[in-house]
């Protein structure tokens, strides 16, 4: 999802602000996509939440501090829009409305016939290919206030926004890139992180639809140290019963999507062919296993052995997602 900003020649860096972090990636000049450098820092709780800015002033200065440490003064930005603001989903469009008429359709019908969960949305599409007379597009909507309000964030300390990015496409991008065997399959992307699960269906590498499910989390259940990385790293020292019943609320949500895909849509004709596991939960390596205790579709996880960086310096999980949102037409 483009934002009409002027391109400049320095390559840019890559910027993903969630409720607890500021992560940062930028790669290596050139096109062979090797991560050079990354860092990440901490947010206090309430600056952000559930990926609205709240405290827009803090925000600002935290970010002037990782712009010094990081050395990325006055750099073009990408970045991600925040899962809860994002939609994806399939529109029928006339048959007499032609391919360079769509747009403009679009801006007639949302809202119209076209309903989309906020109102004055930024979006982008994707022509489907057409089944008989069927005729659809793959509609791609975010918020407008909530891209601009990033957009103005970065402004506000000189970097320069050039493109806003979903995380279901950065991941699935990343996927693309560095699975050994990808091709066409319908592939689950669960990320799983901190705060949020953001659920994804790709069908022949076209993103289906995507859910979301917000989860509760408490700074007071987690102790945070730096680790020998120079990352900040959490144990879980809360409910254990508190914890598994919040994985249960998510298991079900997985189930429903796989059913709904599996049965509602598909009658069963259609299947999922593995899961895809990423995310920065500090209990990852758990939840795979207890996912695949759960499922009988294959769970998966990218492993930083199968991503090479420059040095060969193992590139921390959490930054999976910067990652492939660096690699948005690299």
């Amino acid at each position: 999802m483009a934002l009409p900003l002027i391109a400049l020649k320095s390559r840019p860096v890559e910027i993903v602000i969630n409720d607890h972090s500021i992560r940062y990636i930028e790669l290596k000049n050139g096109q062979d996509s090797l991560p050079l450098k990354w860092g990440e820092r901490f947010l206090p709780p309430g600056i952000v939440k559930e990926g609205k800015i709240i405290d827009q002033e803090t925000l600002k200065i935290i970010l002037e501090e990782c712009i010094d440490v990081w050395k990325i003064k006055r750099r073009k930005v990408r970045f991600l829009v925040p899962d809860p603001f994002v939609t994806i989903r399939k529109v029928p469009i006339p048959a007499d409305v032609e391919i360079d008429e769509i747009e403009g359709y679009l801006y007639l019908e949302i809202g119209e016939s076209v309903h989309l969960p906020f109102e004055d949305p930024v979006f982008d599409y994707i022509v489907l290919p057409q089944q008989e007379e069927k005729r659809e597009i793959l509609l791609f909507a975010a918020h407008r206030e909530h891209i601009l309000g990033y957009s103005e964030l970065f402004s506000s300390v000189k970097l320069s926004p050039e493109a806003a990015d979903m995380s279901s496409l950065a991941l699935y991008r990343l996927y693309h890139q560095f699975a050994k065997k990808p091709g066409n399959e319908n592939l689950f992307i669960i990320q799983y992180d901190l705060d949020l699960v953001t659920m994804s269906i790709f069908e022949n590498e076209i993103p289906f639809f995507t859910r979301h499910h917000q989860l509760s989390f408490d700074h007071k259940q987690w102790n945070t140290q730096v680790g020998r990385s120079g990352f900040q790293q959490f144990t879980f020292i809360g409910d254990e019963t508190q914890f598994m019943e919040q994985f249960e609320e998510v298991t079900k949500e997985i189930n429903m999507m796989i059913d709904f895909y599996q049965f509602s849509l598909n009658q069963g004709k259609n299947e999922l062919s593995k899961i895809l596991l990423i995310g920065d939960h500090p209990l990852l390596k758990r939840i795979i296993v207890e996912l695949q205790s759960r499922l009988e579709i294959p769970v998966n996880m990218l492993h930083n052995n199968d991503i090479p960086t420059v040095k060969n310096k193992p590139l921390p999980a959490s930054h999976y997602l910067a990652l492939g949102l660096a690699l948005k037409e690299v």
